[in-house]
């Protein structure tokens, strides 16, 4: 077995240990341990990593560990990044839920998620702001983000034609 494959399990094994908070909380640790310490995506590709995990089903971690174990050693990368990312999470929730319902109503537990909760919204701020300073990157994509904004927030859109219109938007203006 190539040790890229050993790598990749062990570096998703670890994210999945660390993170909390759900796939956008993983973000930023997603970025420092693939761009940053191991190389293995460019920045531009790791964007583009993102917008592949949002339009395929299935949750970011699992989409993104997925996609980069591929980008690097084809299915068996895939495979080993995939297992690393869901291993500690998996086992944690199996024994939370055994002892769940004895410590649902434990005033330590529900501090322990109101302290979470600003270090979860902290993580997906982090990661917005991140991704924001690579995927706009020009006037046309800052007009086109705030238009898009305004489609969702404003006119209620689905979220589903936003994509559509910002692929075809994208595909006129940069294709």
């Amino acid at each position: 077995m190539p040790v890229i494959v050993l790598s990749l399990f062990f570096t998703f094994m670890f994210i999945g240990a660390v993170s909390f908070g759900g796939g956008y909380a993983m973000l930023p640790m997603f970025e420092r341990m693939i761009v940053e310490t191991h190389g293995w995506l460019s920045r531009s590709l790791f964007i583009d990593m993102i917008a592949l995990s949002q339009v395929t089903p299935g949750p970011i971690a699992i989409n993104s560990a997925t996609f980069i174990g591929f980008q690097l050693t084809g299915v068996m990368g895939a495979t080993a990044a995939t297992t690393g990312v869901v291993a500690i999470p998996v086992v944690l929730v199996g024994v939370a839920s055994k002892y769940m319902d004895d410590f649902k109503e434990s005033k330590i537990v529900k501090g322990i998620y109101t302290g979470l909760r600003p270090a979860f919204v902290g993580l997906v701020l982090s990661s917005a702001a991140s991704i924001v300073t690579d995927a706009i990157i020009d006037w046309w994509g800052l007009l086109l983000f705030f238009v898009l904004m305004g489609l969702l927030w404003i006119v209620k859109l689905h979220p589903i034609l936003v994509i559509v219109i910002s692929g075809i938007v994208g595909f006129i203006i940069y294709g």
